[in-house]
């Protein structure tokens, strides 16, 4: 039987190994935590690397995702599809073991890490989510969902400010099936982080509510172990297991200093460490008696046939339950979604209300959220502006996490990344809402969305130069450009209530990644459609008003500027001009349609072109090209109240008359 140490040292080798192959990565931290992740996967961890997608394993999230051949040493340890020319093939093209761990590469993977802060945020989601579904679900003598959710985290990730922004949060909601590994090493990129983290780190957390069990010895496996088991006795708080290591333990002339953290080690020195720790094996060699301790194959499979077990007295315990649960775990939208939605949309349409699209949203969200139980709602903090809540919304407490809706408070960038852990987790669809101005605080989770393709939907109001007085600090203004240029991101910025509706529809439905939807603060009028329009919303551009034959100019707008835009199509149809006025409420949707109608509505021969939106101009070159015009904003907003800073800013009928004039 090997020792724990030799077990340890097995993740030291092959990550020394692999980052040296590379000629670039970050050996210190894997060397540093081996010792850790060594018993937390060997004695605590459930898991099935025979199916890595089991629905109720732990998640394992690596924060401090830079040290990622930790877990590419660990997933190919413990007998998940991950093999010895993965490993070897460490940071190449096309690889399935990236410099940093990425979502749907390598199977185990629960989350792209790597922006430092935001994989125990995820975590945070996660646990949320555990906890979430358990209430949901869970009936006396059946506790079907019932897994922990562990995250290591350095130095790095408790700088973060988006770090004091979940923790927080979790320790307000008590997710006592969280467990956060701090890999207190000394030691950043700079070198020993005396000179700029001094905080009292354990003591913040014991003030967020947590459990913190201080002064383990990160390279003891019987501390490690008596920790963990502390940790999961506590089902009231979160637990912050503090872990003195040192980075590159083994390697005798750099460990403990800044240059392991971020480079190979060398050749000389690799040779060393492999004395040091008495590792007496040539590169990516791995003695069979050590995968064979390693391997978790069997007790994975086993966990997973005593869970079906279960699953199936539940079952027949709680047949209805049973099958509600499968299917928000497959992904599945209920059969009738899609009828009912339809004959919804179709009511807003009949109705014709004038009414501002974040009302329209909430309108939305009170037909659709009894259809989708799957919702996980909530806002930054502005319920009360993002209109999020609806009829049946519920929050979610620390004594009664039955609900569906998160009150996130002023933690926008928090909120974001907790609802990629929470599509990740699965079981759910979260939304949340902010400002669309503060997408700016939450951008590298709204990223990491799009990167990770997950099913979320952001939420975004008061879209515009149309909030009013507030002023520039609130008017977005290169905001939809960023988003609209996000691969992956699906940006709606509907004009009245019935493009809402289907803004939303489109969101629930897309599964291959996030949703941008854009609200506006002020009353938008109906606009009529017949009903092949309202199916032609969904291609995210399409004709609203139109000419009889080839228009001589042809106006494009979004949101609250399509209503200029038919005004200014009047005005010029009453000089007999042939005008086209297109809606195009989701750019991305309508790139994606095949070119005959793309050109149908946008025909190559009509130059003339206009587009009209209150954000930054620039974006829309790509479809007036430079012989068009567009009005749209230039600078920063001024704080009046709205209809002034439309005039100002020229989102007139006559500025919009003058230059379709100008280019016939």
């Amino acid at each position: 039987m090997s020792s724990r140490r030799e077990l340890a040292n097995a993740i030291r080798a092959l990550s020394m190994d692999a980052v040296q192959k590379a000629k670039s990565g970050h050996p210190g931290a894997p060397m540093g935590m081996a010792d850790i992740a060594e018993v937390l996967w060997n004695d605590f961890l459930k898991h099935n690397p025979s199916n890595p997608h089991w629905f109720d394993r732990d998640r394992f999230v690596l924060s401090n995702g830079h040290g990622s051949m930790l877990i590419y040493s660990l997933l190919h340890l413990t007998g998940y599809d991950l093999g010895i020319d993965d490993l070897k093939n460490f940071r190449q093209l096309h690889s399935r073991t990236a410099g940093h761990p990425e979502y749907g590469y390598a199977p185990g993977v629960e989350t792209t890490t790597g922006p430092l802060g935001q994989g125990i945020t995820n975590a945070v989601g996660m646990a949320i989510a555990e906890k979430v579904l358990a209430a949901q679900f869970n009936r006396d003598g059946h506790d079907i969902v019932d897994h922990y959710t562990y995250a290591f985290m350095g130095d790095g990730c408790m700088m973060e400010g988006i770090s004091h922004e979940a923790c927080a949060l979790a320790g307000t909601l008590g997710l006592g099936k969280l467990i956060a590994f701090w890999d207190d090493n000394g030691i950043s990129i700079d070198g020993e982080v005396e000179g700029w983290f001094t905080d009292d780190t354990p003591a913040r957390f014991e003030a967020y509510g947590w459990q913190v069990i201080r002064g383990v010895d990160g390279h003891d496996a019987d501390q490690i172990r008596a920790a963990i088991e502390q940790a999961r006795e506590n089902q009231a708080r979160p637990t912050l297991i503090c872990c003195k290591t040192i980075i590159g333990f083994g390697a005798p002339n750099k460990q403990g200093k800044e240059d392991c953290h971020g480079a190979p080690l060398g050749d000389d020195e690799i040779a060393l460490a492999r004395k040091e720790l008495n590792w007496n094996y040539p590169a990516f060699e791995v003695p069979a008696e050590l995968y064979s301790e390693w391997d978790a194959k069997e007790a994975g499979s086993h966990a997973e046939n005593e869970w079906n077990e279960r699953l199936a007295a539940y079952r027949t315990a709680y047949p209805e339950l049973a099958e509600e649960l499968l299917r928000r775990l497959s992904g599945e939208l209920p059969t009738d979604f899609v009828e009912k939605a339809d004959a919804w949309i179709k009511e807003v349409a009949d109705k014709g209300e004038n009414i501002a699209s974040r009302k329209a949203s909430q309108n939305a969200l009170n037909a659709f959220g009894p259809l989708l139980p799957e919702f996980l709602g909530g806002s930054a903090d502005l319920a009360g502006s993002n209109l999020t809540l609806w009829s049946g919304a519920k929050g979610v407490s620390r004594d009664d996490a039955n609900g569906n809706y998160v009150y996130y408070g002023v933690r926008e960038f928090g909120m974001s990344a907790i609802m990629n852990g929470i599509a990740l987790h699965g079981g759910f669809i979260p939304y949340g809402a902010t400002f669309l101005v503060f997408m700016e605080y939450a951008r590298n989770a709204v990223r990491m969305a799009a990167l990770m393709k997950q099913r979320v939907i952001f939420v975004y109001t008061h879209d515009s130069i149309g909030l009013g007085e507030d002023g520039p600090t609130h008017q977005p203004i290169e905001q939809i450009a960023n988003l609209r240029q996000t691969p992956n991101m699906n940006t709606w910025r509907p004009c009245d209530a019935v493009e809402s509706a289907i803004a939303w529809k489109a969101a629930v439905l897309r599964t291959d990644g996030p949703s941008a939807l854009i609200f506006s603060r002020q009353n938008l009028p109906a606009q009529p459609r017949t009903e092949a329009q309202l199916d032609d919303v969904l291609r995210g551009g399409y004709i609203l008003s139109d000419c009889d034959g080839e228009p001589e100019v042809i106006l494009i707008a979004t949101g609250s500027e399509v209503a200029l835009a038919v005004d200014s199509a009047e005005a010029l149809r009453a000089e007999q001009r042939r005008v086209r006025v297109v809606s195009m409420p989701c750019t991305e949707r309508f790139d994606a349609q095949d070119k005959r109608y793309r050109d149908s509505v946008l025909p190559p021969s009509v130059t003339a072109r206009i587009a009209i939106e209150a954000a930054h101009a620039d974006f829309w070159y790509k479809y007036v090209g430079l012989d068009g015009a567009i009005i749209g904003m230039r600078s920063f907003g001024e704080s009046a109240p709205a209809g002034e800073l439309f005039k100002h800013f020229g989102f007139t009928v006559d500025k919009v008359v003058g230059q379709a004039k100008a280019l016939i």
